[in-house]
């Protein structure tokens, strides 16, 4: 790699054999790699903003070139064949661009692969309802739906339609047909994307992220109207989610979206990346709630504390709570009990755990 000029192919090529999970380039600074969670600075030169424009000119789409000076915020999709494909995002900061670029690996990996539990998959076997995958940035999201959506296409003769801002994983069309559209090409919004896609014959439609409220309305009606519906949200649980949810209508909406959810929901799972205690990676930590009668009742009734009571009283429906699934980790010694109280959202309780006091359910 030349030290005169910022290669950004080579560098990419490099970040993908290491495998960096993130890139992050800035005017003044050193370029940076995300490595197990983990913000790693690496030692050459920093960059200038010639090298940063030159940068983001060979990885930018023909169709973005002659907008760039208006835009603000771009994601886009790039690819090196044979290494990774990337999602882009471009960003400005103090009046110069930097960019933020995921490594999107080829191989898409089974849920027992990615350590998930297996109950997940149930998931991928239905026909119709609203699924959620949610986390924070950087939780394996992606990862996980992308699995799901190549189980079904392995195992079953259905349409898939993704509906994506870029389009992520590449998939190859096995028993199922899958059709990839991303947002500003292939469709101008995740609404319009969703409503279109009624008119093409799905089976399933994989949602890649609900940011507002006319997302929502076109997925629950996408549901109701009788198709499988996978979508990523960025909430930490199942009660957060149904909250973000009914939440982002007005008040005078609320009861009718709380029941229109529990009607099309059928599970969410909340999912967190935690460091392993003796090496390098990662491992899932998940919260899988499966909507039962019960569940439906509570939701509909806005009684969400006793969902949370209900998941953590039995393996039923092979429910876990994140707490649970972060405990079991510990018990398996694939993380420190630091790290274990690090990522918990509900410490006192996790402590008693840990203390004997309170056993939670596990997932086998």
């Amino acid at each position: 790699m030349s030290n005169e000029k910022f290669d950004i192919i080579a560098f990419l090529k490099k970040a993908t054999s290491i495998k960096a999970s993130d890139v992050h380039l800035q005017v003044g600074e050193h370029p940076a790699l995300r490595i197990d969670g983990k913000i790693t600075k690496v030692d050459m030169p920093i960059l200038t903003e010639e090298d940063l424009v030159c940068a983001y000119k060979t990885l930018l789409p023909e169709h973005f070139v002659e907008k760039i000076q208006s835009i603000y915020d771009l994601d886009f999709a790039y690819e090196i064949a044979g290494y990774s494909r990337f999602r882009v995002n471009l960003n400005r900061q103090l009046g110069k661009c930097s960019l933020v670029i995921r490594m999107i690996p080829y191989n898409i990996k089974k849920i027992k692969e990615l350590n998930l539990p297996e109950s997940i998959e149930q998931f991928a076997t239905l026909n119709n309802g609203l699924v959620l995958i949610t986390g924070p940035t950087g939780s394996g999201k992606s990862t996980t739906i992308a699995s799901l959506i190549d189980y079904v296409n392995i195992n079953y003769p259905k349409h898939i339609i993704t509906i994506e801002d870029p389009v992520e994983f590449i998939f190859n069309n096995k028993k199922s047909i899958i059709s990839q559209r991303q947002v500003l090409i292939d469709t101008p919004t995740f609404p319009d994307g969703i409503k279109y896609s009624l008119r093409q014959d799905p089976d399933v439609i994989f949602i890649g992220e609900i940011r507002d409220r006319e997302t929502v309305s076109a997925a629950l009606k996408a549901a109701e109207t009788g198709h499988l519906v996978f979508a990523t949200i960025h909430t930490n649980d199942a009660i957060q989610t149904v909250n973000r949810i009914v939440n982002m209508f007005e008040p005078s909406d609320r009861d009718f979206v709380r029941s229109q959810l529990a009607t099309v929901l059928r599970g969410t799972v909340s999912q967190k990346l935690l460091p392993l205690a003796n090496s390098f990676g990662r491992r899932p930590a998940c919260e899988v709630l499966v909507v039962t009668p019960t569940v439906k009742d509570f939701i509909a009734k806005d009684k969400l504390e006793d969902v949370y009571e209900l998941v953590k009283k039995g393996s039923f429906n092979n429910m876990i709570t994140m707490n649970a699934s972060i405990f079991r980790l510990l018990e398996q010694e694939f993380i420190t009990e630091e790290t274990a109280i690090n990522y918990s959202d509900n410490k006192n309780e996790l402590q008693q755990m840990i203390r004997g006091v309170y056993h939670g359910t596990s997932y086998e």
